[in-house]
């Protein structure tokens, strides 16, 4: 164990690794990082092993994981496919589109994980985009906005606020704990509190207002226009780099180009073929196919269905694709976009080995539109590739809450809903939402049932025991990647509180920008919103809110105002595609680039920043 008056700099050190590490390996394991930085304060012994455990029981964290389950349940008995098909209707326009999501996400985000919403309607965006000849880049950032707007509006809206209160619930437990509080010391512990399911709404729906109307007015202007998305969507959204494999029985090998029909596929380019080391292109009509040839096109989802149903000629990037007839009726198309934590970032399509981690293979891939070039095998993956996968039925299911990737579509049909168990599934979330405003109101609910956490896994295992959700997609459902991660970022919070490290940055940040109130209030939420847009909102407010509970105190002002600050500029996260999970799952489809995010977003978290500032500073 090291000397005491080295803890601080040891807890300011782990953290510090933790954020120069996401920084410098944008694919490293999010939840593996915190792990590390846990266990460094644990054995320098900076915290207890009981303080360090204390994250992975946290109430946030089992409310999170609860409301997961909740969501997959949703999903499962067909009640978010019936609210996404419902959302946009006969609507013609785009700003007729906006018009109508604004007000639906909105409400809707504020009781259900923003996370699984988009990941429902995203879906059925892009849907309505193709048949009205939209582009989705002007539809599918204003629904991941929306749904951020829309969470901060009640306590369960986001997991971000749900950490927080997590985390108050803590500190206030152990500052009443304290013997002989001074009355001072006491009422300061009374307000860092946890907060009531609104509180949060009272600046977050202000915040959600103006938001909307800078989405409905502002945003179009500064959104893209990919139109070559367009075309795309004609045929199944989007333009995939495929590499084929002409095999000794196929009927193309002996044929040119022009006379085996390459040339004619709609939504499809052959820009290259390699022949045992040597490449040709550009590729000439007259060219001809042998047999081992690999050709690289470009095309869209239909037509690259089509190069499949031609014997003897099968996808190449992933050497376990199943391509024997027995076996290939079990096997369908899926598209799914790679997150910021997939443990396959970094890696080649062919280092890889779908076939092991997921019993998929790789078929295609396509990047943020932009035409890729390469063999297939050897591209490098990325967080927001969207990949087209050979999966079986199961996929889908198995692996549709996987923090891996996040799922787009089926391309070939879709698993069964158990349509005759939404009316239960709606029910139960009802029940929920009266549940957790029911618990808000003082001694109407016994402490036990008063609890977020007893409400959420209650109803989660009502889920599960009624069959809106098989035993298995509720397992699949609980992310463990976020739950660790949250449960180790808690710690790290932890341990800069406990060190002394929080109260030393306190009081430098207090000498530096002086004791205005406002000052300080503007420089902790500032300080915050530059931090999630470049990590992660949940870590970020883990470690920020020990900080920003400790500015309030050292400069003796009411620290209400300094907890919502970072409640609310952890959630609001519009700048940046790896800010916000929203963000990402929306970048491929869309056909996003970094630079549309701060284009749109930048202003937007602007406009957030001086609104929330201005409500919350009445507070002091």
């Amino acid at each position: 164990m090291l000397p005491l008056e080295f803890h601080p700099w040891i807890a300011l050190g782990a953290t510090a690794f933790v954020f120069v590490g996401l920084q410098v390996r944008r694919g490293a394991p999010t939840d593996l990082l915190f792990l590390v930085g846990l266990l460094v304060v644990t054995l320098t012994g900076v915290i207890t092993s009981a303080d360090a455990l204390q994250g992975f029981a946290n109430e946030a964290v089992v409310t999170i994981g609860a409301l997961l389950v909740v969501a997959a349940g949703l999903r499962s008995s067909g009640v978010m496919d019936w609210f996404g098909t419902k959302l946009l209707g006969s609507i013609e326009t785009e700003r007729g589109a906006l018009l109508r999501l604004t007000p639906a996400l909105i409400v809707s985000s504020a009781f259900l994980l923003n996370t699984a919403l988009v990941a429902m309607v995203a879906p059925v965006v892009v849907d309505w985009c193709r048949v009205r000849r939209i582009s989705p880049s002007r539809v599918l950032l204003p629904v991941s906005y929306l749904a951020i707007l829309g969470g901060v509006c009640t306590l369960i809206g986001t997991s971000t606020t749900l950490v927080a209160n997590g985390i108050l619930f803590t500190e206030q437990a152990k500052r009443q704990a304290i013997p002989g509080l001074t009355a001072q010391a006491a009422n300061f512990a009374e307000r860092v509190g946890p907060m009531g399911l609104f509180e949060l709404g009272t600046v977050g729906l202000p915040c959600a207002m103006v938001g909307a109307l800078f989405v409905i007015f502002i945003a179009p202007r500064l959104l893209p226009d990919r139109t070559d998305m367009i075309e795309q969507l004609g045929d199944q959204r989007r333009e995939y780099l495929v590499e084929m494999l002409v095999q000794p029985d196929c009927s193309l090998a002996g044929q040119d180009v022009e006379a085996a029909g390459l040339r004619h596929l709609p939504g499809l380019f052959l820009i290259e073929i390699d022949r045992a080391g040597e490449t040709i292109t550009p590729v000439s009509p007259s060219d001809t196919i042998h047999a081992g040839d690999r050709l690289i096109f470009t095309g869209v989802v239909g037509t690259i269905v089509d190069l499949e149903k031609i014997p003897g000629l099968v996808p190449a990037a992933d050497t376990t694709y199943e391509f024997h007839p027995a076996e290939r009726h079990r096997r369908r198309l899926t598209e799914v976009v790679l997150s910021r934590t997939s443990p396959l970032i970094g890696q080649t399509v062919r280092e890889a080995n779908f076939r092991r981690l997921y019993n998929a293979a790789v078929v295609a891939i396509h990047r943020n539109g932009v035409r890729l070039t390469n063999k297939v095998g050897s591209i490098v993956l990325e967080p927001g590739d969207t990949l087209l996968l050979q999966t079986r039925d199961d996929f889908v299911s198995a692996y549709r809450n996987s923090r891996d990737f996040y799922l787009v579509s089926s391309v070939e049909g879709e698993t069964s809903r158990r349509h005759d168990k939404a009316k239960l599934a709606g029910a139960l979330v009802l029940v929920l939402i009266v549940w957790l405003v029911a618990g808000t109101i003082p001694g109407l609910l016994p402490d036990a049932l008063a609890s977020p956490a007893a409400a959420s896994l209650t109803v989660a295992v009502l889920m599960i025991v009624t069959r809106c959700l098989r035993v298995s997609e509720g397992r699949h459902a609980l992310d463990l990647r976020i739950l660790v991660t949250i449960a180790a970022a808690l710690g790290l919070g932890h341990a800069l509180r406990e060190s002394g490290a929080a109260g030393m940055i306190a009081e430098t940040l207090t000498s530096v920008v002086g004791a205005n109130p406002y000052l300080l209030l503007a420089v902790t939420y500032i300080l915050a919103m530059v931090f999630t847009e470049l990590i992660s909102n949940n870590a970020v407010c883990a470690m920020l809110l020990p900080l920003a509970i400790a500015v309030a105190e050292v400069s003796g002002h009411n620290p209400r105002p300094f907890i919502l600050a970072i409640a609310l500029a952890a959630s609001l996260s519009f700048a940046t595609p790896i800010g916000y999970q929203t963000n990402l799952m929306v970048m491929g489809p869309g056909g996003y680039r970094p630079i549309d995010y701060l284009r749109c977003g930048g202003p937007l978290a602007i406009a957030m920043a001086f609104t929330a500032l201005a409500i919350l500073s009445q507070r002091l």
